[in-house]
């Protein structure tokens, strides 16, 4: 190898024999919905606002708070604004009461809680299992114009022109739902909070593998999550330069000898070992932010002691990621899916956000958190609701003698959204109950 590592490019994954097929029946046979009666489905089937405490803590409820909420997340997840959603004859849809609850409601610890709440409502839907088990997530960023004055914006051409913006750095899992996020200012290197989004999740189960991609490759990282009980999995683009890391200097690691010529440097591990687990623990309560902490530890060219051990107890995890980059090709596979899942999820945002130039117009940071939060979960309402039809779907197709693979519904989206709308019809009323799903589409008959 030279001195370098040298991996072949992957060519797309073949379709399993019958995809397609499987494929584009689903796609036909989803049921047509304006966006507001979906919301309220998902709410009737797993009480999603339920989860929504008053800031203020009081327990009784008003009379159709399910139509208020859902006026209100379609309004702030859309961008729309507030006045395509008010209806002044319905008492549940008025101005008065839509302020009152926007107040009241829409703050980030409840929707936080409404979020994951879907997140294990979706595990019990049968197809979510080929997807995967919930333990599998990728950290991605998605950025934002924002045209008003703000400390918490930054200047970056390449996404925002000559503007100023600010990126929303949220957890996707393996079932495609989201698991939290947190707001950064500018396009700021991800890795410096990517820990703290980790942090901040909800929803019954934990990752265990956090997959990013290759802007946050640094030893300090990998030694932050590793200390924590993380999987650090980046992809990294250009591997030509890796090198690893050894503890025996004298052992033959052969065609990788030239690779490894460094030593991890245990004795800064063994003096710095308390702090370190200091540090994990502060972290894991959150006591500290590991955004403040990264910086703290990697001031300018010189990293303090603790950084540097940190650093060195990172190069080992950092070295076994290399390794199994560089033998499984199923492992870089698996890398490049999730974050395809992520990418995806990032396009139905888009499509769902797309009021007002799809730009953030807070200034504050709670006003950013707060919108960008209820988004994340009305894209979770989408997917669970994709989930369920989407297996519906699927189950029909088998009782009608199609067969589908393990690999095929591994391979299905719930990430499509040519069937709903949520384009200029708010139709607040519920439509449809619990007892029974929506009447599937019938492939063959064409658009309606």
């Amino acid at each position: 190898m030279d001195g370098r590592i040298s991996l072949d490019r992957l060519d797309a994954d073949p379709l399993p024999a019958g995809y397609k097929v499987v494929h584009d029946a689903v796609q036909a046979m989803m049921p047509r919905v304006d966006y507001p009666k979906l919301l309220l489905e998902v709410h009737a089937r797993t009480g999603m606002y339920d989860a929504i405490e008053h800031v203020s803590g009081q327990v009784a409820r008003p009379e159709d708070l399910d139509l208020t909420l859902t006026a209100l997340l379609v309004h702030k997840s859309t961008n729309i604004g507030m006045e395509p959603v008010i209806k002044s004859g319905e008492r549940a849809l008025t101005r008065g009461r839509l302020t009152s609850a926007d107040h009241g409601y829409f703050h980030l610890p409840g929707l936080r809680a409404a979020s994951g709440l879907l997140v294990g409502a979706q595990s019990g839907i049968g197809i979510t299992g080929d997807w995967g088990g919930g333990h599998v997530a990728s950290a991605d960023g998605m950025r934002f114009t924002v045209p008003v004055r703000s400390i918490h914006t930054r200047p970056n051409p390449k996404y925002f022109s000559t503007g100023r913006g600010m990126t929303w750095l949220n957890v996707v899992s393996d079932r495609f739902m989201g698991l939290g996020g947190i707001v950064m200012p500018g396009t700021l290197r991800d890795s410096l909070g990517i820990l703290d989004a980790v942090f901040n999740l909800g929803g019954p189960v934990r990752p265990e593998m956090i997959i990013t991609d290759t802007g946050s490759v640094s030893d300090l990282v990998f030694g932050l999550f590793a200390i924590c009980g993380y999987q650090f999995s980046p992809r990294i683009a250009d591997i030509s330069d890796a090198r690893l890391w050894r503890f025996d200097l004298s052992a033959d690691y052969g065609p990788l000898e030239p690779l490894s010529r460094q030593r991890v440097q245990t004795a800064r591990v063994r003096d710095h070992w308390e702090d370190m687990l200091r540090v994990a623990g502060s972290l894991t309560t959150g006591t500290v932010r590991a955004y403040d902490l990264l910086r703290m530890m990697n001031n300018g060219d010189r990293m303090t002691g603790l950084g540097d051990a940190f650093a060195a107890y990172g190069r080992i995890f950092k070295t076994l990621h290399l390794l199994q980059f560089i033998d499984s090709e199923v492992y870089r596979r698996m890398i490049g899916v999730q974050l395809n899942i992520g990418e995806g999820r990032h396009a139905l945002g888009r499509a769902m956000f797309f009021g007002r130039l799809g730009e953030i117009r807070h200034a504050y940071r709670d006003g950013m958190e707060n919108q960008l939060g209820a988004l994340g979960m009305a894209i979770n309402a989408v997917v669970f609701w994709n989930s369920l039809y989407m297996d519906a779907a699927v189950t029909e197709l088998e009782a009608g003698g199609l067969t589908v693979s393990p690999e095929i519904r591994s391979r299905l989206s719930p990430l499509i959204h040519d069937h709903i709308n949520f384009h200029g019809r708010y139709p607040i009323v519920r439509s449809h109950g619990t007892d029974a799903l929506r009447p599937l589409r019938d492939p063959g008959a064409g658009e309606d």
